[in-house]
């Protein structure tokens, strides 16, 4: 809040105080209200809505005309202060009727104003009312008049609650009682099934304050919780038993920085100079960060501020002396716990013998709870819509995300099924972990070799779980993800050899940093360029290190360094031309020549080699291909890129399919010439990790394929019941002249070969 904000927030909630305080009836205050911030804020019309019986009705206004008072009413969703109320957020527009939501109410006189800025009044995270704004001529608000309606928000949310004027059903969505078996679907973030009891993380605080008596005790207050949170959040941190380093301690050291990010409690501090209690000066910022974390589209930064979120609410327990969370109290069943969002700190508090699995409301794969989720071992399961209102406190959860789903007030039946699969689910595992060391050969003895793809160090413990002979992929920009700043060389050195030293003498390949696109780093912007409009096809990967040379060079010499005395392995993606290849080879031989000549130990021999992801590529493979020692495709934005959609757009996802004719005839057609030059091919996308496509690749004469750990069994299991000679002749007449379903045809001849699709 800028001090000119400050000043106009202070001004107005001085007088509200006053308002408050009075005797007067509830009308008599609320007509009072919009007075105040009227003329505060030199506004023409002021009017205050507030939610009865799910419809929101017009209480109090300065400007409209008198007689449409408790007249006038919209539906959630119904013009801009219903789209206000049903979304949560903020608008600020100079030509009101040009909103796609505007809806003109003649009584109110409105139609000789243009310009429109309106705010919800928030209880319990729910709309309860909206306060706005409006003006003659058009105009654009200035952040200063907003951040004052939204101070004077949370104050009348305060008076109307007291006044007994909430609408209770609007603040006690989630508490319906429902009976019914259902199922819910949502976004699979960690892999598992769990059955338990369902526990809310922790009630919302209720700030039951927002006017400050004492402004310097508000602030001696806000101090004190923060210097206990910060405590709270060292003591985690150096508590969490992971064993060995991992890429989610590096996501705590980050946690830690939030906790002391000064730019953080210097506004909650000038919310508290405005005249809020602490309570409400936390919840006034933490407001603020909601309604950015919406406009937000990197979801990197989206996740961070996630981690905000959690410490807000940490911050306001301890301020308001309402530390009771579920961790607190403790867990006394197996529990599946449910959640808006969590931090990565609070997930640590949970007993883990009772934590059994997690359901989030919103949730992604780059969150950094998830990264920790994952070091324990907790499936999650995140985009839950409505998961408040459908799932009451103690129901009993059966969780599968390995199919997205949660099964809530399960039936007998569905318990059977449940329990069914989990029986088999953990016959299969055994199943394929004796496979462990038997050899991935065909039954016609052709080897096919099977890696794994990996990002973090714990990840190559699962080359002995499933006997995996290297890592065809490691993922090297996670490090670069969970960092606050670009990581140095040492700590990427580090990293590279731990990796290397627990692979032993098997193959490890190292992808250079992939950021950029969905990938963006916040200590890494792009300076004098527009925002992307198709990122995943911009300027990122390749095209991005290549650019910031001094980003490639430091972890040239990492790799080369943590390799010595090894054969480092090293892959360039998104590479679209030779010429890119080219340079970036030059690039690593100058490093190792510049290490050399300092006397520094020198790896045996690099491995250079390219991924394939740009269709562009397969153009120019008979210029590439003598200077590569190996090539490895990634099918995940191959595929994209071949058919123009986006693998995670629910509409286009019939259109993203890797057993179509044209992306096996395109993968024939890089295969084929690969061999004729003798250069090893990989597919490391998600593509290899099924056994019907991984099937279909080895039917086009693929070896070698990188995939999920978890894939390793049952592609194993498939591939050495599988005569692959059979298959070639079959597959190849299939491609020569396309009809019919493809991946119906490759079914049924695996079904009539006995081929184990798992």
């Amino acid at each position: 809040m800028t001090p000119s904000a400050t000043a106009s927030a202070r001004e107005i909630l001085t007088r509200l105080h006053d308002v408050m305080a009075a005797r007067s009836n509830a009308q008599a205050k609320l007509n009072q209200v919009v007075n105040i911030v009227g003329e505060a804020l030199d506004s023409e019309v002021c009017s205050i809505y507030l939610l009865r019986d799910g419809v929101l009705e017009l209480f109090a206004t300065r400007g409209l005309k008198q007689e449409a008072v408790h007249v006038t009413k919209l539906a959630l969703g119904e013009g801009l202060v219903g789209t206000i109320a049903e979304h949560v957020e903020t608008l600020n527009l100079d030509e009101a009727a040009s909103h796609p939501d505007f809806a003109y109410k003649p009584e109110t006189g409105e139609e000789l104003f243009h310009s429109f800025a309106g705010v919800p009044i928030v209880r319990r995270e729910a709309a309860v009312g909206v306060l706005s704004i409006q003006h003659a001529e058009p105009r654009k608000y200035d952040d200063v008049v907003i951040e004052a309606l939204q101070t004077v928000a949370m104050v009348l949310s305060e008076l109307i609650a007291n006044a007994g004027l909430i609408d209770e059903h609007a603040t006690t969505v989630g508490r319906v009682n429902n009976t019914q078996a259902m199922r819910l679907a949502g976004l699979k973030l960690v892999e598992g099934m769990a059955a338990g009891v369902a526990v809310y993380h922790q009630p919302r605080v209720v700030i039951e304050h927002t006017v400050a008596e004492d402004i310097e005790a508000e602030r001696h207050r806000v101090y004190s919780a923060f210097d206990k949170m910060r405590e709270q959040i060292d003591r985690m941190a150096s508590q969490a038993e992971f064993g060995g380093g991992g890429e989610h301690q590096e996501v705590l050291e980050m946690y830690r920085m939030f906790a002391y990010d000064e730019g953080w409690s210097r506004r909650i501090n000038e919310a508290i100079d405005s005249g809020l209690t602490a309570e409400a000066a936390i919840e006034r910022v933490q407001q603020r960060t909601r309604m950015r974390m919406r406009q937000i589209d990197d979801p990197l930064l989206r996740d961070r501020m996630h981690d905000l979120e959690d410490l807000s609410n940490r911050l306001l327990r301890i301020v308001s002396g309402q530390l009771g969370s579920a961790a607190q109290l403790g867990l006394r069943k197996d529990t599946i716990l449910i959640a808006r969002n969590l931090g990565p700190a609070e997930l640590l508090e949970y007993d883990r013998r009772r934590l059994k699995g997690v359901i989030l409301e919103e949730g992604s794969l780059t969150a950094h709870v998830i990264i920790v989720a994952r070091a324990m071992g907790v499936p999650v399961l995140g985009r839950v819509a409505n998961v408040r209102r459908l799932i009451g406190d103690g129901d009993v959860l059966l969780l599968d995300t390995t199919q997205g789903e949660v099964y809530v007030r399960p039936t007998d039946e569905m318990e059977e099924s449940f329990d069914a699969k989990l029986s088999l689910t953990q016959k299969r595992r055994a199943a394929f972990a004796a496979l462990r060391g038997e050899p991935s050969t065909t039954r016609d003895g052709a080897h096919i070799t099977l890696m794994v793809n990996a990002g973090l160090r714990d990840d190559v413990a699962a080359l002995d779980v499933t006997g995996a002979e290297g890592i065809g992929l490691f993922r090297t920009e996670f490090q670069f993800l969970v960092s606050a700043t670009l990581p140095l060389r040492q700590q990427q050195q580090r990293l590279y050899r731990e990796v290397l030293d627990a692979a032993g003498d098997r193959t490890v390949v190292f992808r250079t940093v992939d950021i950029g696109g969905d990938k963006a780093l916040p200590y890494l912007r792009q300076s004098g360029d527009d925002e992307e409009e198709n990122p995943a096809m911009g300027w990122r990967a390749l095209r991005l290190a290549m650019d910031r040379d001094g980003l490639m060079k430091v972890q040239a010499r990492a790799l080369i360094e943590a390799a010595s005395g090894r054969t480092l392995s090293v892959m360039f993606p998104m590479v679209s031309e030779p010429w890119e290849f080219d340079e970036a080879k030059a690039l690593f031989e100058a490093q190792r020549a510049w290490l050399a000549s300092q006397g520094r130990m020198m790896p045996h021999a690099i491995r250079y080699g390219s991924m394939l992801e740009v269709p562009a590529l397969a153009e120019s493979l008979d210029i590439l291909l003598p200077k590569l020692d190996f090539l490895s495709i990634g099918t995940n934005d191959l595929t994209q890129f071949l058919f123009a959609a986006d693998r995670a757009h629910p509409k286009l996802a019939e259109r993203y399919d890797w057993l179509s004719p044209a992306i096996l005839r395109f993968l024939r057609r890089v295969v084929v010439p690969a061999r004729a030059a003798g250069v090893p091919v990989t597919v490391c996308g998600e593509m290899g990790g099924r056994p019907l496509e991984a099937m279909a690749l080895i039917g086009l004469g693929i070896e070698r394929l990188s995939i999920t750990p978890a894939a390793i069994g049952p592609v194993k299991a498939m591939l050495r019941s599988l005569d692959r000679g059979a298959l070639e002749g079959e597959l190849a007449g299939w491609l020569d002249a396309p009809t019919g379903d493809l991946r119906a045809k490759l079914s049924d001849w695996a079904q009539a070969h006995s081929v184990e699709l798992a």
